[in-house]
């Protein structure tokens, strides 16, 4: 039987690489509905492509939209804005929701999509990392399956025994009170490249470009994410979202910077043993591994010549170099609301940098400065997290305004 998918951010780097697993297996999944926040054109195409039944654009675009269909597919449904994005992640007719929306935008969606009771593959970090014990004790209350889209913890999902996969991530029963050390494992070790900049003397940082920080070594992906790389906060973050998807504590997650990209991540049992995953830097293969799961289909990706490898290269990352590690691993021990201040100053620090108004050392900077200046609550329900989401947005735009002299 075909499987209808939704894709949330259907235009990024998750949706194109989705719509191609997708096209090589017609027999078992058809594309329902897409969404993009404003690449109008570009989702007109994509719809009309994939044979699209639904699209939710940003609010006010439907003409546009409609315009850029030039009169192709014209029966194709449209919803606008945030309850246009929400009403797409529920409905009945697609069993599958893809998540890649970029940033705290894809909270909302994503939970809703959790609570309809899907299969919810998740590209985006932000909402486990904002919500991420909270959306594990919704899955377990829906019946929905969650599994994760990133590599490293698509990777992480491989190498645990199938009992402990469908406990934690596939079929939970209980509100994430399960524990990896009740299967003999010790320790998940989740790798990162180290960015375009791990060479590069930490002195040197202060005068990298925003086009230099998005130009990653290994894998191709959007401004955003990819300047994360470069400052190591999309580790952290990951960090944050292994602890709520494997319900592990923070001080049993390891990174180790691997450069090649070919370990994608590791996990350490009690009797001294490490499983790791390995494969060629293709996010297809992560997509195609949790929309065929548990069967083991193509992916199209070209394959892993091991006897060319040459030597794998594995270093502990250093924190003076990489500064938003060290506050990521901090905010995961506070817990509460502190995720969600680290999530939304950052995006507020990596927009100025992109916009010329702060330099790349100080992303790090204003998010310590954030997290310095707001409260940490122990309440994390929707609202909360939503005020709290806002309010940091604000003061780290203010501390930057007030650091720059402008108003």
């Amino acid at each position: 039987m075909t499987e209808q998918v939704t894709i949330l951010g259907a235009t990024g780097s998750i949706g194109r690489n989705t719509l191609d697993v997708i096209s090589r297996h017609p027999e078992r999944f058809q594309v329902w509905g897409l969404s993009a926040q404003s690449r109008v054109e570009k989702l007109a195409g994509i719809a009309v492509e994939s044979g699209a039944t639904v699209v939710s654009i940003g609010a006010g675009r439907t003409r546009e939209f409609r315009c850029a269909l030039n009169g192709q597919q014209t029966d194709i449904r449209v919803v606008e804005g945030e309850a246009g994005l929400k009403q797409l992640a529920e409905m009945p007719e697609s069993e599958v929701v893809v998540t890649g929306i970029v940033g705290a935008a894809g909270l909302v969606p994503t939970l809703s999509a959790i609570r309809a009771g899907k299969k919810v593959l998740i590209a985006n970090k932000e909402p486990l990392v904002m919500m991420g014990p909270e959306m594990m004790r919704e899955a377990a209350l829906s019946g929905a399956t969650v599994i994760p889209l990133d590599s490293e913890h698509n990777a992480v999902l491989q190498c645990l025994p199938r009992s402990c996969r469908e406990e934690l991530i596939i079929c939970p029963t209980t509100p994430s009170t399960s524990r990896l050390e009740e299967h003999g494992i010790e320790k998940v070790i989740l790798t990162a490249s180290g960015g375009p900049f791990l060479e590069l003397p930490t002195e040197e940082l202060d005068n990298v470009t925003p086009e230099q920080a998005a130009a990653h070594p290994k894998w191709s992906m959007g401004k955003k994410i990819s300047i994360d790389s470069a400052t190591m906060m999309n580790k952290g973050l990951e960090l944050i979202e292994a602890c709520a998807l494997f319900s592990i504590k923070p001080n049993r997650v390891e990174i180790v910077v691997h450069p090649q990209s070919i370990v994608h991540s590791l996990v350490e049992y009690s009797d001294g043993s490490l499983l790791a995953q390995m494969a060629n830097p293709d996010m297809r293969i992560p997509i195609v591994n949790a929309l065929g799961y548990p069967d083991r289909i193509s992916s199209g990706s070209e394959r892993l010549n091991v006897g060319q490898l040459g030597i794998l290269e594995f270093r502990d990352p250093d924190e003076r170099h990489y500064p938003c590690l060290r506050l990521a691993r901090e905010v995961a021990e506070t817990g509460g609301t502190a995720p969600v201040i680290l999530n939304a100053a950052n995006e507020i620090a990596v927009g100025a940098f992109c916009s010329g108004r702060i330099r790349f050392t100080q992303i790090s900077e204003f998010v310590d400065r954030t997290l310095q200046a707001f409260p940490v609550q122990i309440r994390r329900d929707l609202e909360t997290v939503l005020e709290v989401d806002l309010n940091t947005r604000r003061v780290t735009k203010d501390l930057i305004m007030s650091a720059s002299g402008t108003s």
